[in-house]
């Protein structure tokens, strides 16, 4: 199961936030409209979007990051974003970084729908095929020496932009924007960090006292592709990015 500690997430996974100007920018947040953040996390972003003057919500699964995101004066409300309750309350819903932590993406996007106002739009930037592909292999090397399965305990979906437009036309979108993009993003400390912060469904499968172990393995396996001369780490993201609109 993944969780988030708020201070560790700060120091090993602000990159989130500070990467994600482009996709603000695509969203286009206006003063007076209300916008839904689906996995607003500590609300670092939703204070971004709150200070062009729109009026912003922020949803998110974990109790710890909200409260964090309360913190900063923020409206923010704890739920599975799987079963958004809203019912046409919003002008535009967002969400940066989050959704391919959501193994029901059908269910998402009736949700978002259901929470837009007719012509509302959605915007959304988030993991897609081909993200992070050389940690997930190491790492499913590493626990096939142990007998796991990693596909088992992948905690992520990462689609095709193709899979990802069938999808949001079956859910009554129109779609404006789709693409995937890699993106190099480097790291402000050590691969171990990233794994620990962001790959805690696996490493949570081993036995304790072989997790250490375990992500030395993992580390050894990717330092010669993303890690440099100097030391410094680079993780091969992939960024699916999307803007449609509701019918």
């Amino acid at each position: 199961m993944q969780r988030w500690d708020p201070a560790t997430y700060a120091r090993n996974a602000r990159f989130v936030a500070d990467l994600a100007g482009e996709v603000v920018a695509l969203l286009g947040p206006r003063p007076g409209e209300r916008i839904l953040d689906v996995g607003c996390g500590d609300g670092v972003l939703t204070a971004r979007l709150a200070a062009t003057g729109a009026t912003v919500v922020g949803v998110d699964a974990s109790v710890e990051l909200l409260a964090a995101a309360r913190e900063r004066g923020l409206d923010v409300r704890q739920g599975d974003a799987q079963a958004l309750a809203f019912e046409g309350e919003f002008d535009a819903v967002f969400s940066n970084a989050a959704l391919h932590w959501m193994l029901q993406p059908d269910a998402v996007l009736a949700g978002v729908a259901r929470a837009l106002r007719p012509g509302g739009r959605f915007v959304a930037e988030f993991g897609g095929h081909g993200n992070v592909a050389a940690p997930r292999v190491a790492l499913a090397a590493v626990l096939a020496r142990r007998g796991l399965d990693a596909d088992a305990l992948t905690p992520w979906y990462l689609p095709t932009s193709e899979e990802y437009r069938a999808r949001l036309g079956s859910a009554g979108f129109v779609v404006e924007r789709i693409a995937l993009q890699p993106r190099a993003t480097p790291l402000p400390g050590e691969m171990a960090d990233w794994l620990e912060t962001f790959a805690q469904p696996f490493l949570a499968a081993l036995a304790p006292g072989d997790r250490e172990r375990a992500i030395a393995e993992t580390v050894a396996l990717l330092r010669p592709a993303l890690c440099d001369s100097a030391g410094r780490w680079t993780a091969d993201y992939v960024r699916l990015r999307v803007r449609a609109h509701r019918n």
